[in-house]
């Protein structure tokens, strides 16, 4: 996350750190690493591999 967000971008203060902090966990660490309570897959290969079914 330092290298692909916080070395590129100069925040003055928290808050203006605090909203791209949290899409880049939201919307690229958290579906995109490896989990291992999912046998080591993404939650986007989780979701694939085991449908919802209603």
């Amino acid at each position: 996350m330092k290298a692909e967000l916080i070395y590129w971008n100069k925040y003055e203060t928290k808050e203006q750190a605090k909203d791209p902090l949290f899409e880049y966990i939201e919307n690229f660490y958290n579906i995109h690493r490896r989990h291992s309570t999912l046998g080591n897959l993404t939650i986007e290969e989780f979701q694939n591999q085991h449908p919802v079914t209603k």
